[in-house]
């Protein structure tokens, strides 16, 4: 004989299935939040002074600012973002990485002794040791990017609670930030700028939690870097 068993579909009467729909409704919910994403907006622009173009024993090194508090330095992850997608692809060039680049020419751009902008770059690259170091290494670009990423707005709340039954936070969070950066490009040949290049994004995160906070990052900083990079290399190669 055949013994045939149906549970109720109706979760109220069942443990099991309630807990199963609600654990479906949360992973529907985060789903498609998750499909929406951070939004990012960026934008680059770029002013030329001079031809440009590179050789393959050329080299660039990618420096940030370095004479002001810490906090309002350069962020250092983004000078390595920068150095690294311009040295990748089909179209990579060859970058010198900063830290090189400062022993090899110890100690002028040393965070005590590097100059403060690039109109101080002539007297000191017109320094005898200093232009044969560089001609040593196959420096022909130095780019001195400004700039940082910043929280602009903020909103929303959120509340967390542990109880007998269990924890769970419940609520909604915004903030945005704003990625502002400059690069300016000293061609070490010529003895002058050729140009800037900068770029800016501006994106909202969100956090919504219904029981579990589900964090959705606009990732600003990296939408900015990957542009002025990009930019970047167009501007050297194909000028």
């Amino acid at each position: 004989m055949i013994h045939s068993h149906t549970e109720s579909l109706q979760p109220g009467r069942n443990p099991r299935l309630t807990g199963l729909v609600s654990t479906a409704r949360t992973a529907l919910f985060a789903t498609l939040i998750a499909s929406l994403g951070g939004c990012v907006t960026s934008t680059v622009q770029e002013v030329r002074q001079a031809s440009t173009g590179m050789t393959e024993s050329d080299s660039i090194v990618i420096l940030g600012r370095r004479d002001r508090p810490s906090n309002d330095e350069t962020e250092l992850d983004f000078i390595d973002c920068v150095s690294a997608n311009l040295g990748k692809g089909g179209t990579a060039v060859n970058v010198i990485n900063e830290q090189a680049f400062r022993d090899a020419i110890f100690p002028w751009f040393e965070p005590r002794t590097a100059p403060a902008k690039t109109s101080d770059l002539p007297e000191l690259m017109a320094t005898p040791v200093v232009s044969q170091r560089l001609q040593e290494i196959g420096l022909r670009y130095l780019v001195w990017i400004d700039g940082s990423t910043v929280r602009t707005d903020s909103g929303g709340s959120m509340t967390c609670s542990v109880t007998t039954a269990g924890a769970g936070c419940f609520g909604f969070l915004t903030w945005e930030n704003d990625s502002s950066y400059e690069a300016s490009i000293w061609d070490l040949r010529s003895g002058n700028t050729v140009g800037r290049v900068s770029s800016d994004a501006i994106g909202t995160s969100y956090m919504p939690a219904i029981v579990v906070p589900l964090p959705f990052i606009a990732r600003v900083q990296n939408s900015a870097c990957t542009s002025l990079a990009g930019q970047l290399k167009s501007f050297i190669t194909n000028g």
